[in-house]
């Protein structure tokens, strides 16, 4: 198990995305597996850093396990904002044309879609969304 704890500004997307893709890569990870990674980190942690902790700056951590088999990478971010459950909202209708669609959900909607888990917990005063990709 590896751990990155930093702010959690839009700056650092890029550095747990690099964080990531090291352990990825020395997994020989595939592309497609590793940019849907990538997309779900921008989307999950872009979320910490715009609302975990309202206008102020908090910090978040994460942690990154690789599991046999299956082969998989499971990553959980951890931060102690403000409580929010992101799988507790209904999906958005994806029949329905962008202009009829409500804002919001789009981004955890693919993430759920694209991963192989996704949980959520909140525990000890910190929210801890765990997904898990298979490689």
């Amino acid at each position: 198990m590896k751990e990155l704890t930093v702010d959690a500004t839009i700056e650092n997307v890029a550095a747990v995305t690099a964080f990531v893709d090291e352990q990825l890569e020395q997994l020989d990870c595939p592309m497609k597996t590793q940019i849907q990674v990538d997309i779900a980190i921008d989307e999950l942690f872009g979320n910490i850093a715009n609302y975990a902790y309202n206008l102020e700056i908090g910090v978040a951590t994460v942690r990154i396990e690789v599991t046999e088999d299956p082969l998989a990478v499971v990553i959980t971010f951890i931060d102690n904002g403000v409580p929010y459950d992101p799988l507790a909202k209904a999906d958005p209708d994806v029949t329905l044309s962008a202009e009829k669609r409500q804002i919001g959900g789009l981004g955890i909607y693919i993430v759920k879609k694209s991963m192989d888990n996704i949980s959520y917990e909140y525990k000890d005063g910190m929210n801890i969304l765990t997904i898990r990709k298979n490689i």
